[in-house]
């Protein structure tokens, strides 16, 4: 049994290199061994070992290049946006409060794209393509103004920073004070009440 498996383990180990011989011989116990480095002092016979059956590693197959597509051109960027009117900080009187709000940009608005305008943070109406937009109802004091540009999923391309404006109405004395109230005025206009009238003054002399 035991000389099976070293025939075996060495016929396996033949296997992997083809060009070393295996030699066999009697040694001095009648043990037969293989070997495939025989001593000189001993008789040795040659085995003869069939070729490998192991498959050579095929050659490199060179395949064709591949053609990547062009990529994807990309987005056309604005190259400006920007509020025209209220210009930032601009203070705007205005009594029916009312203002019109005009935008530019550069290109100009590309097929598909739309404005929308953002006031206090939050879209104003339906986008448009519109660069105007005339807003009512606005109250008096402070507020921020931006602009976006959008494409038809909503997805924001383009937007403008922020800005304030500041919506006055004009009181009665801010009218006085731009037009002053004549003689005339009082009970016709309404920023010039009767009661606001002077009084005229009555000379002490008769018929001076």
């Amino acid at each position: 049994m035991k000389l099976k498996f070293l025939l075996a383990a060495l016929l396996l180990c033949a296997a992997q290199i083809v060009s070393a011989a295996i030699y066999t011989y009697i040694d001095a116990n009648g043990e037969r061994v293989f070997t495939d480095n025989p001593p000189k002092s001993q008789r040795t016979e040659t085995i003869e070992i069939g070729p490998s059956n192991q498959m050579s590693a095929p050659a490199a197959v060179k395949l064709p290049p591949v053609y990547q597509a062009d990529p994807a051109p990309l987005a056309i960027q604005y190259q400006v946006l920007r509020i025209l009117v209220p210009e930032p900080d601009a203070t705007i009187r205005a009594n029916d409060r009312q203002l019109i709000v005009t935008v530019n940009s550069e290109p100009a608005l590309l097929e598909g794209h739309h404005y929308r305008l953002i006031l206090d943070g939050s879209p104003l109406g339906e986008p448009s393509r519109s660069p105007v937009f005339p807003l009512t109802e606005i109250d008096r004091g402070t507020h921020q103004l931006a602009v976006e540009i959008i494409n038809q999923q909503g997805a924001v391309l383009e937007r403008t920073p922020s800005q304030p404006f500041h919506l006055r109405q004009s009181t009665l004395s801010d009218k006085r004070r731009v037009r002053p109230c004549e003689k005339d005025d009082y009970g016709v206009r309404p920023e010039c009440p009767l009661k606001d009238k002077p009084k005229e003054k009555r000379s002490l002399i008769p018929f001076l």
